[in-house]
Parts: C-alpha cells; structure tokens; sequence
C-alpha cells in the first residue's frame, strides 16, 4: 500500500505511538504557511481522516516556532493576481472545514509563535496546548484585510465576544497563560513538557473508546459548524480586502519593520 503522506514537502511525519501520527511544519522559514504549506494543511485532514492506522494527531512546528503567520510572497500573490486569490481562498476554507469534520482527534503544540494558518489549525484543535510564554497573534486587520481564515468562527466561542473583539480588532498578543485564562486554549504548561504532555493526551485519546471519542467531537463541532455562515462571510470579506489598497499599505510595513500607515477616513 502507498504511503498517503509521502506527496508532502512541508510536513513532516512521526509515531509518538502506533496510532497517534505527529505533523511537523516545517520548511525552514519559521513554518511562514507558503503556498505550498497553505496547500497542506488543507489536504492533511482528509488524509489523517482516511488513514485506518491513525486514530489522534499531533500537530506541531519544527524548532522554537509554531508558525510564524504567511508568506510576503503568498501574500503579494493573492493581491496580484485573482486567481491565486480564488485558489487561496478555496484552501482557507477547506483549512477549517476539513479540520472541524476530520474524525480523529487532533492535540495541538503550540511554542515561540503562532500566528496565521499555523494558528487557524493551533485552535480549532480539539485540545490546544501551549506553553505559557508563546505569542499568539491574529495580524489580518494590522496587515490590512478582515480576520478572517478562522477567527470570526472560533474565537467568540472560546473566549466570548469582548475579549474576541478586543485582540481581533487591534491585533494585540495573547501570551499563553493568559490565552488559557481567558478560555483561549485548553492548556498552557512550561516549555519543557510541552511536547510530552501533547502525546500524552494524544496517546490518551488515541487509545480510549474510539466510537464515544470521534461522535463526542462530531457533536460538539455543531457548534462550529452553527457558525458557517459567519465564517464564511469574514473569509469573503478577508479576500475582497486582497484588492484594496490597506493590504499593500499593511504588506509593505511588514516588510520594511515598520508600523503601518493606512489611509484616514471610511473607504466602504
């Protein structure tokens, strides 16, 4: 039999235990999600789903980041060209909805930063973990489009609409400790056991009552899935912002290290 990880270039795989499966970004940029990445992080949970081997995912970043948010390049590409946009904005959503209807269990891993399609997959986890000192971001309004690869569907949800509005508005950091405070992720724990304590409880659900685990999970996802609509209308709206001038004006900030300088007044 073929092996249905072998297509991947910016994923890495390992077994913690039999039938728990680690996923690694990496692709030696900060686990930035390029196009590449993008892509897989789509298809992954299709495959992890199918695999009869697998029942718990680990998903992880190589090195001291989760992922540190999207390309330059993947960004000037969605404002360039429409086809990119449409493409990239297909796998945005399939991101979620196939991570949110994959059966299995999937425990997240989240160190140094996350940030972009990195954390779309961080916290839409059936068990994030973090540890206490990492920066979770969501940058889309300081970039200059609407949050919306996964916030708008999540975030209220986890951590009420106040604070949702709070961090997604202004683009500040949650740190870890306070993102568990605040209901954000399930678990903050010190840098040391991050790793153990991710295939523990991976290992855990791995071996439980398979049947109760996955229906629990696909109960629970009701809620997400009740949202659709939501999310779907913020990542029509983060792409219709690809072809507006704020994301040039956010884009060229990130670039040059700088704050962003966005034209005044109400464009819509």
């Amino acid at each position: 039999m073929s092996d249905p990880y072998a297509r991947y270039t910016r994923l890495r795989f390992d077994r913690p235990h039999p039938a728990v499966l680690r996923v690694t970004m990496d692709n030696g940029k900060m686990n930035t999600a390029d196009a590449v990445l993008h892509a897989e992080l789509a298809d992954i949970w299709r495959d992890v789903d199918r695999d009869p081997t697998v029942n718990a995912i680990v998903l992880t970043g190589a090195g001291r980041v989760f992922s540190a948010g999207g390309d330059f390049a993947m960004i000037q590409e969605n404002i360039d060209d429409f086809e990119a946009r449409a493409r990239q904005w297909r796998e945005a959503r399939d991101i979620v909805y196939n991570l949110i209807n994959c059966s299995k269990a999937v425990v997240s891993a989240m160190r140094g930063v996350a940030v972009g399609a990195g954390l779309v997959c961080g916290l839409l986890a059936d068990i994030s973990i973090a540890t206490k000192d990492c920066r979770i971001i969501d940058g889309h309004t300081r970039l200059g489009v609407a949050a919306g690869d996964h916030a708008a569907i999540v975030w209220p949800l986890l951590c009420g609409l106040a604070k949702a509005k709070l961090y997604l508005l202004l683009c500040d950091e949650v740190r870890g400790e306070e993102a568990e405070r605040i209901g954000l992720i399930g678990l903050a724990v010190d840098d040391a056991v991050l790793d153990d304590k991710a295939v523990e409880i991976a290992t855990r659900l791995a071996t439980g009552a398979q049947s109760a685990i996955r229906w629990t999970k696909y109960a629970l996802n009701n809620w997400l899935r009740t949202a659709g609509p939501t999310f779907d209308a913020s990542l029509a709206l983060e792409f219709l912002g690809f072809g507006g001038p704020e994301v040039k004006e956010g884009l060229a900030a990130h670039r040059e290290k700088r704050p962003p300088r966005f034209p005044p007044g109400s464009m819509v």
